[in-house]
């Protein structure tokens, strides 16, 4: 092409307008974080404005008792119109898949609300707690863990219920690190966030403040020099950003990140991992890849939860160990998340790696590398096991009860018992009825056990 043959307008670079069907819009409108959460897609004319409609979606948007649909327009206007497959589509689109239960589905799938001392309170592990501070979100996930809750106006944690959680807090002073989420936690209000973040950093025992949140790639709009200016104060503040798919980190998004790792913040990435949508090596390689440019180090690749409307969303565990398998070997150590399997009922983050160690014996052990390379590495024979009764750090440590295998290896503890485990294995030369409020919580009503007198009292 000629000089003269150039064409006279370009087309304009991304960012200077709004998308269809929002060119109408002004662009400082469109870039106003409170004007997208005001003009937020929730319903079947809403949507058919964006995208082509299917009848699954359609069934999905018109079902009764449905978990809350709100989508920003900036997260609408990625999606594909034509691709009801269309990875940020799915995320966010209800469809009839949602509306069947599936074997082993929970309400509550973490068991959260049975570690809850106190209302939007989790405390699971024994340094740390999930501080729940809100139910509203800037979008709201298919897949939510917390649908039970999450998306609810009438379930909103209130001032009192910061000040029961702030106060065990202040109480419990193995707490070390603090986990803010909801929904979440950068769509409360400034002030009341700034708040909650001066009397956390408060606790002379609060080492860290963790933010979980996607704002960032739902609403990039919303990461503010102003609230950048509230966030650093209270150093040393980490946040965890949710990606699933490398569709989502846009020119705005890199902005939001830029600004938020310029202001000091540590930032980690967790990833769902979703039939059809990241089930793929690689489309998760490329997505690892994005978030280390941006410097958004991946953190947690999560097996998909057991959570009423997640069913079709699922993969197997193979799946999750073959990507593993594509990740490890292929790419930087920084590009590599741990998978976890989040155990059901509140049994908290379990890491799920392929197998590396082939074999062991007393003096060497036998291991293998991604490219199925078998190599033998001889252990010392003069090495002096570390003693924890010896040990002045380990003498002074707190033990609460939590340490699991961690203290069958490190102290004097020799068992892990599931609950009523000596009861059941008691015996005696004739079966005894347990008395009128004696049976054990879980156990049937007419059940009896061959159990020492004293058991019954």
């Amino acid at each position: 092409m000629t000089a003269q043959e150039t064409p006279t307008t370009l087309e304009e670079p991304p960012g200077t307008k709004p998308p269809r069907p929002w060119e109408d819009v002004p662009l400082s409108q469109w870039q106003d974080w409170r004007w997208q959460l005001a003009h937020r897609l929730n319903t079947v004319a809403d949507f058919a404005q964006v995208i082509r409609l299917t009848d699954d979606e359609i069934a999905g948007l018109s079902a009764p008792g449905l978990f809350r649909v709100d989508v920003t327009p900036y997260w609408a206007s990625l999606m594909d119109a034509d691709d009801p497959n269309c990875p940020i589509r799915r995320q966010i689109m209800p469809t009839a898949a949602e509306l069947r239960p599936f074997d082993a589905e929970m309400v509550d799938s973490l068991g959260e609300d049975a570690h809850s001392p106190v209302p939007g309170l989790v405390h699971r592990y024994p340094d740390r707690v999930l501080m729940l501070v809100t139910t509203q979100c800037a979008s709201y996930c298919r897949f939510c863990t917390r649908s039970r809750i999450v998306g609810n106006p009438e379930a909103q944690f209130s001032r009192a219920d910061y000040d029961r959680q702030i106060d065990y807090l202040a109480h419990t002073p193995q707490v070390r690190d603090v986990l803010l989420s909801g929904g979440d936690a950068l769509m409360i209000p400034p002030k009341i966030l700034d708040d909650l973040l001066g009397r956390l950093r408060a606790l002379p025992h609060i080492e860290i403040i963790r933010i979980g949140t996607r704002v960032p790639n739902f609403l990039p709009q919303r990461i503010t020099d102003d609230l950048i200016a509230v966030l650093r104060k209270y150093h040393p503040l980490w946040m965890n950003i949710h990606f699933n798919h490398p569709k989502e980190i846009t020119p705005e998004v890199s902005v939001a990140l830029a600004k938020l790792a310029d202001a000091g913040i540590p930032l980690g990435a967790q990833t769902v991992l979703m039939a059809g949508i990241n089930d793929c090596p690689t489309i998760l390689t490329e997505l690892m890849h994005k978030l280390v440019r941006h410097r958004v180090r991946p953190y947690y690749l999560y097996q998909c939860d057991m959570v009423h409307g997640a069913g079709h969303f699922r993969t197997s565990v193979a799946t999750g160990i073959a990507l593993m398998e594509a990740l490890r070997g292929h790419t930087s150590g920084y590009a590599i998340p741990i998978y976890v399997i989040d155990a059901p009922q509140g049994g908290g983050k379990v890491p799920i790696l392929p197998n590396y160690l082939i074999s062991q014996a007393h003096d060497r052990v036998v291991v293998r590398n991604f490219e199925g390379f078998i190599s033998t590495y001889v252990q010392p024979s003069d090495y002096k096991p570390h003693d924890p009764a010896a040990c002045p750090a380990c003498r002074a440590r707190l033990y609460d009860g939590q340490e699991g295998v961690a203290g069958l290896l490190a102290g004097p503890q020799l068992t892990i018992e599931p609950e009523h485990w000596r009861i059941s294995h008691q015996r005696s030369t004739a079966p005894l009825v347990f008395p009128p409020g004696a049976l054990p919580d879980g156990w049937p009503a007419a059940a009896e056990a061959r159990i020492p007198a004293e058991v019954t009292g």
